[in-house]
């Protein structure tokens, strides 16, 4: 599947994507827009084959370099961790399913708003980890929280760290259970 997000920054300050993707199993080309943070708006076009999406991919980067559209920087991109304290050090089946589960309700949610993506989870230890890359780090707390408030029943076990990804050892606890004083992976 080819795949592009891109940004923009409002004189306002607010930031805006837009991304575009050619779904080859569903023979559609879709682009997604709005604003950071906020349930975007999609077009779809049915029965596009892959030469066509190609072609309606270079004329979308185009429209897109256009209208002030790029990529970000890594000074503006932040890892987000979505942490949860485990009863075992290895993991049980129950903490792979929380897992697989996060993982996936996380990766739909930052995507539809333009926040990020989840680059991938682990259990180490007692903890499970998922990692993710977002463009704007308070919207990103508030998405992963609402989001594993709805899919998941261990929403009290969370911790969310942040750090810029330019210095991934600077995590700061930004969401823990009580008593929670700081963020270590």
């Amino acid at each position: 599947m080819s795949y592009t997000r891109l940004y923009r920054r409002r004189d306002d300050g607010t930031l805006e994507f837009r991304e575009a993707w050619h779904d080859e199993e569903a023979a559609q080309f879709v682009i997604n827009h709005g604003r950071v943070g906020h349930q975007s708006e999609t077009e779809e076009t049915d029965d596009v084959d892959g030469a066509t999406a190609e072609g309606l991919m270079g004329a979308f980067e185009d429209q897109c370099a256009q209208d002030g559209y790029g990529p970000l920087g890594d000074k503006e991109l932040w890892r987000v961790v979505a942490q949860f304290s485990l009863k075992t050090a290895g993991g049980t089946d129950r903490d792979r399913s929380l897992e697989r589960q996060a993982s996936e309700a996380l990766a739909a949610h930052l995507a539809w708003r333009g926040l990020g993506t989840v680059d991938g989870s682990s259990i180490d230890g007692s903890r499970l980890n998922i990692v993710m890359t977002c463009v704007d780090p308070g919207k990103a707390v508030a998405a992963v929280k609402t989001c594993l408030r709805e899919a998941t029943s261990d929403f009290t076990k969370l911790s969310i760290g942040v750090a810029p990804v330019t210095d991934p050892e600077a995590f700061k606890l930004r969401h823990g259970p009580a008593g929670a004083r700081g963020f270590a992976l």
